[in-house]
């Protein structure tokens, strides 16, 4: 299984971002799958997540109502749309794909079982 997790860069606040994540080595449409992030001596902390079929969102509070999870399944690729960016956002984002048969979406990082690379995201204010 491979995650591969793109876009990320230097925004400023307020601004947008969209990062991807395309999957490979697995049966993407059946897969459950989330976006976690990690700053230097901090946890890995549940972004968001979307159900196999993608009718399914959940997000942290912290990001609720400024992140959209998407996905398309026929591009096996999952997406990351980031609207009013603020300096707190800052991490690494990484995308993680669940244990095939997860039916709910898992909010912590134990739920999964692939990782992609991580994709940095800085937020200038």
């Amino acid at each position: 299984v491979q995650l591969q997790a793109s876009g990320g860069g230097l925004v400023q606040a307020g601004g947008s971002l969209r990062l991807s994540c395309a999957a490979s080595g697995l049966t993407f449409s059946n897969t459950v799958m989330g976006w976690f992030r990690q700053t230097p001596g901090k946890e890995r902390e549940f972004v968001g997540g979307i159900s196999a079929s993608g009718l399914t969102t959940n997000y942290a509070d912290s990001v609720k109502g400024r992140f959209t999870i998407s996905r398309d399944n026929a591009k096996n690729t999952m997406y990351l749309q980031m609207n009013s960016l603020k300096a707190d956002d800052t991490a690494v984002y990484y995308c993680a794909a669940a244990r095939l048969g997860t039916l709910m979406i898992p909010v912590t990082a134990r739920g999964y079982d692939y990782w992609g690379q991580g994709t940095l995201v800085t937020v200038s204010s």
